[in-house]
């Protein structure tokens, strides 16, 4: 019955700190290494016996930097008024709604500390999967950016200089060669408003990024691909078996545990599965079944749950799954990057060779005819 409550409290909590930060006060949520860091010192004050409030304490007495100090010295003031890191840390509005959620369970069933331990671990994953997702993009762009770039100089810069050997040889350019000297003469008469016009486009890409509306939109945008509809996917069942695993290894039933996980999860397709799976436990059917059902994990993932649930160890099961998850994810990306890089060389070196091929041909004729 506890545990209920505390569900309850923590969408109420939730729900509450959304509506402040719409009101006014927004601030940004600490970044996943911060909070790892946090909850991995926190791990470390409670497992050696000393109280929440004991170890703010001492965090912040050894604070160096003063941001830090003067967050831990709010969250220390709210935690002397109220007795709970839970309502301290919402207070900030640094702190995750469901970072908050997992402390006010932990204390609420006694296993802060190992709950704090899991959230460390979980924010570390996090930013693993984030730094891959960012290199997976941002390399590739860079190759693009590039190939583009070199491609402009050839046309811009070095075309003049043919047309200039033709001229001195007699003839005229005629082909592709007069088609990519005219791109290019378009291109340097109107620099200045392509230039303006390109960064407005990265500027409009990357201010987008930064509301929760452009991010969707991107989002959505990346879903009409399958692949990357199929990474979203596998990212979202990673997230709802690392909840899922810290929920049941902290007291919380299954049930309670399926609210957490949906409200982390963001990819629809599997949120609705989830929420179909949820529906399926208040009707009294079994979570590993209506999981595989519904399609959430599969294969090897689906029967590991099973027995997981079988043996009475779904918490460690569902951990294993979400380190396996990452693990394919993280290959994934590897793979993709190291296709794209010999990929993009290619047409790097095909576009150069056809240019000055495109060039070289014609003024070999007129060199032999002389």
């Amino acid at each position: 019955m506890g545990n209920e409550n505390a569900v309850k409290e923590n969408t109420e909590g939730r729900k509450a700190a959304d509506g402040k930060k719409s009101g006014g006060r927004a601030r940004k949520y600490l970044s996943n290494l911060e909070l790892a860091s946090f909850a991995g010192q926190m791990a470390l004050v409670l497992k050696a016996g000393i109280s929440g409030i004991e170890g703010i304490t001492l965090m912040y007495e050894d604070a160096d930097d003063e941001g830090d100090k003067r967050i831990l010295k709010e969250i220390l003031d709210e935690a002397e008024l109220t007795g709970n890191l839970a309502p301290a840390l919402e207070k900030t509005g640094l702190f995750p709604p469901y970072m908050v959620q997992m402390t006010r369970i932990g204390e609420r069933t006694g296993n802060l500390d190992t709950v704090m331990d899991n959230l460390e671990d979980f924010y570390e994953n996090e930013e693993g999967i984030r730094r891959d997702s960012t290199n997976a993009v941002l390399y590739p762009l860079i190759l693009t950016c590039i190939m583009i770039a070199v491609v402009i100089v050839l046309i811009v810069q070095v075309m003049p200089v043919f047309e200039q050997v033709f001229e001195e040889l007699g003839t005229e350019m005629t082909g592709l060669p007069l088609a990519l000297k005219n791109i290019g003469d378009v291109i340097r008469t109107y620099s200045v408003s392509f230039l303006l016009i390109l960064g407005a486009i990265v500027l409009i890409v990357f201010v987008s990024r930064l509301t929760p509306e452009g991010r969707q939109f991107w989002h959505n945008f990346g879903r009409r691909f399958r692949s990357i509809r199929t990474g979203y996917e596998e990212e979202a069942a990673y997230r709802f078996a690392s909840v899922m695993s810290m929920a049941l290894s902290s007291g919380l039933t299954p049930e309670e545990g399926m609210d957490l996980a949906i409200d982390l999860v963001d990819e629809p397709g599997v949120k609705e599965r989830l929420q179909q799976v949820r529906e399926d436990i208040n009707g009294g059917a079994s979570m590993t079944e209506s999981l595989q059902e519904h399609k959430v994990f599969s294969g090897i993932y689906a029967r590991m749950a099973s027995l997981g649930a079988k043996t009475g160890s779904l918490d460690k099961v569902l951990a294993q799954i979400a380190d396996l998850y990452r693990q394919d994810a993280q290959d994934r990306l590897n793979r993709r990057l190291e296709a794209v890089q010999p990929a993009l060389v290619i047409i790097l070196s095909v576009l150069i060779g056809a240019i000055l091929l495109s060039v070289m041909f014609p003024l070999l004729g007129i060199m032999s005819s002389l």
